[in-house]
């Protein structure tokens, strides 16, 4: 949760734009792969009032369906890529590749509110994924920012489609043996789901699922997503954090995995000396 003073719709779209920016720089969003998403809202229950003026950025404003009810949701505004857009060019023209929903009252609904710089037709095709998952940790956890970023980083994928590698405890076991920093920030570890056709109900299904038990998730043969509710620079950093994981993977596949990597031993002796609870080792 985020705490006074909140930051301005500026500040946000500049975040949004640097992260998108940072997930192309790590070769993570080729094209137009990948697509960003934040929420906010405030609480009157605990006095977190977050005023948010979209219309000075985002002028134009029609009435579109949600791709699943979210009731508990009316007043938050979510802050999600274009379908088609490109990553990288967020932080040139964050009004040109970003929309902004506002959900009504009963949630079924929300106000779309976009720019006359809009290059696209809809919101990314994953944003059933998004709001199901934004929705969930929301309800979960009573946060009042929540960020989340698929993204189809070149290693981690590439291991997705070696079956030894789509087993959750091996790949684990394997990928955060590299670097102290890895069972640091990711002490959950990463999940894994097995293929799912994109944008379909059972990839929204598995992603909630999934990232309830951790931060970071790979979807099978496709890419990643990860979450989370302080900034979405940090969940772009889990991005780079597991990917650099399956770098060093891959490396070791290449030369005959010579490299052994900590040991369980040495691990836990990390997680003991930073305070981290885990237990994959």
């Amino acid at each position: 949760m985020l705490q006074s003073p909140y930051p301005e719709l500026d500040d946000l779209l500049t975040m949004m734009g640097e992260a998108g920016r940072h997930i192309a720089e790590i070769e993570a969003s080729e094209g137009a792969a990948g697509n960003i998403s934040i929420c906010l809202r405030s609480r009157k229950d605990t006095g977190t009032v977050w005023p948010v003026e979209l219309r000075t950025r985002f002028p134009l404003i029609s009435e579109i369906e949600l791709p699943q009810p979210v009731p508990e949701l009316a007043g938050a505004t979510f802050i999600v890529s274009g379908s088609g857009r490109r990553l990288r060019e967020i932080i040139d023209e964050p009004t040109a590749n970003l929309a902004c929903i506002v959900v009504n009252e009963g949630g079924k609904t929300g106000k779309l509110y976009t720019s006359y710089q809009r290059r696209f037709e809809r919101v990314t095709s994953e944003f059933n994924s998004h709001l199901a998952v934004h929705y969930d940790q929301i309800l979960l956890t009573g946060t009042n920012f929540h960020a989340v970023i698929h993204a189809q980083p070149v290693h981690l994928t590439y291991l997705s489609h070696i079956p030894r590698y789509q087993d959750e405890t091996y790949l684990n076991t394997h990928l955060l043996r590299w670097q102290p920093e890895n069972i640091i920030n990711l002490p959950e570890g990463i999940g894994f789901i097995p293929f799912k056709l994109p944008g379909s109900p059972e990839l929204m299904a598995g992603n909630v699922a999934a990232l309830r038990e951790h931060r970071i998730v790979i979807w099978a043969k496709h890419g990643v997503m990860a979450r989370s509710d302080i900034s979405v620079k940090r969940a772009a950093d889990r991005v780079e954090y597991a990917e650099t994981a399956a770098k060093y993977e891959y490396l070791n596949l290449t030369v005959g995995e010579i490299g052994e990597g900590l040991s369980p031993e040495e691990i836990r002796a990390i997680c003991a000396a930073f305070n981290i609870k885990q237990n994959i080792f």
